[in-house]
């Protein structure tokens, strides 16, 4: 991973280039302001302080330059994205400013993923100085979290499989002082029967697991994250076509989100006692898969009809929510994967949130709103519960006719989640499917910044 907190430092009055963050409103008077060719500057290169835009302004000598990047809003914390991605290697001030949040763009502008290219392309840092030091940790910590997602999700299923998903959490865990548990395998079997029904075509080196993580002190609230791993999704005996499968290494995307959240957490050191949930799976096709018209039984005594093999996320989770349930949590978090049709009625940047408590999901949104990493909430409407109807078993996992698919999947977890506790699920992309400025195409964390600014206001 790219070494983030190298590119942020405290000011102390060191020498840096001049970057001015301009906005449109502001141009004008800004520009007046400007010294005779520093506006020749502005001119040629057209600069109207346009976001996302940048221009070099000469000074009295050939190595005497600053620059000014254009900014929608300066508070934005992609505003200096596009500043961090083209300007020279160097260090670099602010004009008459602090960056605020919008440090997180600077530093994940520069952020690679050079794991499988043979030539990486050469580093070229450029730091930027704050006067805030005391955040400089903090906000490290944060743009190392949005990184750890999309590298997780980048990595291609076949160095990502539930193996080394334990492995990412065992790092996680050792560098916070936490205990790691895995149950793997047959193991599994008893006790948490989906996640064993869903993961046991895989090879014994895929084999499905439960990878729990413990942090903090007993006497604090306990939270409990859970996230969807499933680290390649072929669909099962309902398989997908070959167009389906080319994103799904991205299908552990929710169990990166739910480790990257766990990270910020300790490193923040909320006054919470942590519990982690990640099951992790290959939903693969042998002679051993589980198949449609299956009856599983789950760890919370449910028994499970399976009408389709391809929506396995919600199977895993069920016994992943049980099991988080067991230790009567002030409050459940899910990240998930987990429909299509949450991306056909949101699209790929927001993520649907499903809560059973207003005051969760209020807090949630207003989170994601304040922290620019925003959330569109969707109704856990009862009366759906009937799509998931099963004439033989307790539920269905599949909804019938094709209606409300994100609302059907959120519902048949709802049935994990005892009366009375918090808990919000998020059904999230995970993925940019087009380049913006400090966000490459590829893996993304979409919902982490709001989910962590909402534990911290609560908890913090």
């Amino acid at each position: 991973m790219t070494d983030l907190a190298a590119l942020l430092a405290a000011d102390k009055g060191q020498p840096a280039r001049i970057l001015h963050r301009i906005t449109a409103a502001g141009f004008e008077a800004w520009l007046a302001a400007q010294p005779p060719r520093a506006r020749a500057a502005v001119a040629a290169a057209q600069f109207k302080a346009k976001a996302d835009s940048l221009v070099i302004l000469p000074g009295d000598g050939a190595d005497d330059w600053s620059a000014a990047a254009g900014v929608e809003a300066p508070d934005d914390p992609w505003s200096l994205a596009t500043a961090a991605a083209k300007l020279p290697e160097g260090i670099y001030r602010l004009q008459a400013s602090d960056p605020g949040e919008a440090t997180l763009g600077w530093l994940l502008a520069q952020h690679r993923f050079d794991r499988y290219r043979e030539s990486p392309a050469p580093s070229a840092p450029r730091i930027l100085l704050t006067a805030d030091p005391a955040r400089i940790d903090a906000r490290v910590r944060l743009a190392q979290a949005v990184a750890l997602v999309r590298d997780m999700v980048d990595t291609p299923a076949g160095d990502m499989g539930p193996a080394e998903l334990a492995e990412a959490a065992e790092r996680v865990a050792a560098a916070h002082g936490a205990k790691l548990t895995v149950t793997q395998g047959d193991a599994l079997a008893e006790g948490y029967p989906m996640i064993h029904a869903v993961g046991r075509a895989a090879t014994r080196a895929r084999a499905p697991r439960l990878i729990e993580l413990e942090w903090g002190d007993t006497a604090h609230p306990r939270i409990t994250i859970v996230g969807k791993g499933v680290c390649f999704d072929t669909g099962g005996l309902d398989i997908k076509p070959s167009s389906g499968m080319l994103l799904m290494k991205k299908d552990m995307g929710g169990a990166a989100h739910a480790l990257a959240l766990a990270g910020l957490v300790m490193g923040a050191r909320l006054p919470v006692r942590l519990h982690l949930l990640i099951p992790a799976v290959e939903n693969a096709i042998s002679a051993d898969a589980f198949r449609p018209g299956d009856i599983l039984r789950s760890r919370a005594g449910l028994h499970v009809e399976i009408g389709n093999t391809d929506a396995e996320g919600r199977l895993i989770l069920g016994d992943a929510l049980a099991k988080a349930a067991e230790g009567k949590p002030a409050l459940m978090l899910d990240f998930a994967t987990l429909t299509g049709a949450a991306r056909v009625a949101l699209g790929p940047d927001l993520p649907a949130l499903f809560a059973n408590e207003d005051a969760l999901a209020d807090a949630l949104l207003a989170a994601g709103t304040a922290a620019a990493d925003p959330l569109w909430r969707l109704p856990l409407w009862a009366p759906y519960t009937e799509m998931l109807k099963s004439d033989v078993a307790d539920i269905n996992n599949a909804g019938q006719g094709g209606f409300a698919g994100a609302i059907t999947a959120a519902l048949f977890l709802q049935r994990f989640v005892p009366e009375g506790v918090a808990w919000a699920h998020l059904d999230t992309f995970a993925w940019s499917p087009s380049a913006r400025p400090g966000r490459p195409k590829g893996g993304d964390a979409l919902g982490l910044r709001a989910a962590f600014a909402m534990l911290r206001a609560r908890f913090g």
